[in-house]
């Protein structure tokens, strides 16, 4: 058995798993919706940290801005969720990697460093990312070593038949990007083409979130309000996929996701893929169950 294939096995046997978040929760509204399961999923995972990714758009100045931005949009929603004991939550990278051998300090990666070195390939710490992968592909250059003890799930890239892999996450991020697709073991999850499948409408998130708790209402009207902000008087429907690599933690029966393993593809500076069959596999999603993902997630959302 490869060693993705026992880690995904050992995904699916039924114990507690571990995990860290890295989200560039301000850059979007599904951030937080990956961030809110997590934190109702305690009977499944441990929620050791979570980490504020850079980003850069028209929602911030520059990439620490982005992080800083992220860092308090991370702490609204732990105030939201009134936990009787948070998990800590750690300021990322002021800017994207510059290139594939020097690191970007830190106190996210720093703090990854430390944690993974806790870990072991028979227990792995999961690595969730769903935004630019700077922090992650820092902490791996800071100390390869950590590579045995972690797996990463991370939302970025499109499908390879997608004509570009211009995906805000990657495309912001190449050189990142190639340190963890040759580093630890990683779970892919492309946006086009795979996971935009993960849509949601305003009379969904009013029918199944609305008035249910705090949490649940503010990712119900803070997501109808991003859609009017632009498509007001349009039949919208708004993706969410940041939320497909919760699912695919949580999904120990194949029911809302389906992966196979194959080499490593390599992202490109030109934003494209390119391919040699003699690297290392990763796991990559394929298919992606629309309803089955939004019934769990919008069950545990209004979880009492």
């Amino acid at each position: 058995m490869s060693r993705l294939a026992y880690i995904k096995a050992y995904k699916q046997s039924g114990a507690v798993v571990d995990c860290v978040l890295d989200t560039d929760a301000y850059n979007e509204i599904d951030d937080q919706f990956a961030i809110a399961w997590l934190l109702k999923a305690s009977s499944q995972v441990r929620l050791r940290a979570l980490y504020a990714a850079p980003f850069l758009n028209e929602r911030s100045v520059s990439p620490e801005d982005g992080m800083e931005k992220s860092f308090q949009e991370i702490q609204k929603l732990l105030n939201l969720a009134a936990l009787p004991v948070s998990p800590p939550v750690f300021r990322g990278a002021a800017r994207f990697l510059p290139d594939e051998h020097t690191p970007v300090m830190s106190d996210a990666a720093r703090h990854l460093v430390q944690l993974a070195q806790t870990y072991t390939p028979e227990k792995p710490l999961y690595v969730l990312a769903i935004g630019a992968i700077t922090n992650i592909a820092s902490a791996l250059l800071m100390e390869p070593a950590i590579a045995a003890n972690i797996a990463v799930v991370w939302l970025g890239g499109h499908a390879a038949w997608w004509p570009h892999t211009r995906e805000f996450n990657m495309q912001q991020d190449v050189a990142a990007a190639r340190v963890v697709f040759n580093g630890a073991p990683l779970v892919q999850l492309p946006c086009m083409g795979v996971v935009d499948h993960l849509t949601v409408t305003g009379p969904e998130l009013m029918h199944w979130l609305a008035d249910k708790n705090p949490l649940a209402d503010y990712l119900c009207r803070n997501t109808i309000s991003e859609a009017e902000r632009y498509a007001k008087g349009t039949a919208w429907s708004r993706v969410i996929w940041d939320v497909s690599a919760v699912a695919w933690l949580l999904d120990r029966e194949d029911q809302m996701l389906s992966d196979r393993e194959l080499p490593a593809p390599i992202p490109e500076y030109d934003h494209h893929y390119a391919y040699d069959f003699t690297r290392p596999p990763i796991r990559q999603v394929w298919r992606v169950s629309r309803d089955a993902i939004f019934t769990r997630l919008f069950s545990a959302l209004t979880d009492k």
